[in-house]
């Protein structure tokens, strides 16, 4: 009786807050029907990374060259982590939510992110044991105020019932921004040493199958860096799910 009557008043709470603050769409602003939907205009111009994709970097391919095939990025520089995958491909569409999570504190975008992370991810949640989130130099996150990677990692383990340890990477050289870096092997320089496991949190990933969880993966040179860095620390698999990702010619090294 107790759950019926919460549950009573969480609707009629909800349907107050509908009526003063209309929930809009996540990527335009034009009212729809519930909190953290996307209106049918919207809904369409995103590009989902459902079909064929390489083997380990999740780099979707235009024809299906059948499975575990990798693409020349990955033949041609390795990432250090085991599979990475990705919602959605990062366009203009794509981009405007994201940013929002990212810079205009746009934290209600959370939940909506959380349920697309847990159903592209659902395979590799089965094989992991740990959500471990890309983090931030303590000087960003004192000036944004919350890592949206740890606020993904967050809802995705409430979703998915795995464990997430905000912690247990540590960023400890404030690198320049990624996006200012003007190629992929520069991007692996500008990260090379930037991230570590502190001491205390070794036992936490030892033995461990870790999800990384990111907002955007661009040439996978962060994923990759922090990957090394758990590996180092006695992780045994690391893998790599993020929301977004770009998605560049094949010839181009990841």
């Amino acid at each position: 009786m107790i759950t019926v009557i919460g549950s009573a008043w969480r609707r009629a709470g909800r349907q107050v807050l509908d009526i003063l603050y209309p929930p809009v769409c996540i990527g335009c602003r034009e009212q729809v029907s519930e909190p953290g939907a996307l209106c049918p205009d919207c809904w369409q111009a995103l590009h989902f990374l459902d079909g064929p994709v390489c083997a380990v970097c999740g780099l979707p391919f235009e024809v299906d060259p059948g499975s575990e095939m990798l693409c020349a990025a990955c033949h041609a520089h390795p990432p250090a982590f085991d599979k990475a995958r990705a919602v959605l491909r990062y366009d203009d569409t794509s981009s405007r939510p994201v940013l929002a999570l990212k810079y205009a504190d746009r934290l209600d975008l959370v939940p909506a992110f959380g349920r697309w992370l847990e159903r592209a991810g659902r395979e590799l949640l089965a094989g992991s044991d740990l959500l471990v989130p890309v983090p931030l130099h303590r000087i960003r996150l004192w000036r944004r105020r919350y890592n949206q990677a740890a606020e993904l990692a967050r809802a995705l383990s409430r979703l998915g019932g795995i464990a997430a340890n905000p912690l247990a990477l540590s960023r400890i050289r404030a690198t320049p921004s990624q996006g200012d870096m003007p190629s992929a092997s520069a991007r692996r320089r500008n990260v090379r040493g930037a991230f570590t496991v502190q001491d205390k949190y070794k036992p936490v990933v030892v033995g461990k199958r870790i999800l990384l969880v990111d907002d955007v993966l661009t040439t996978g040179a962060t994923a990759s860096a922090c990957a090394k860095a758990l590996k180092r620390a006695g992780a045994n698999k690391v893998f790599v799910l993020a929301l977004a990702r770009v998605v560049r010619p094949l010839a181009d090294p990841i």
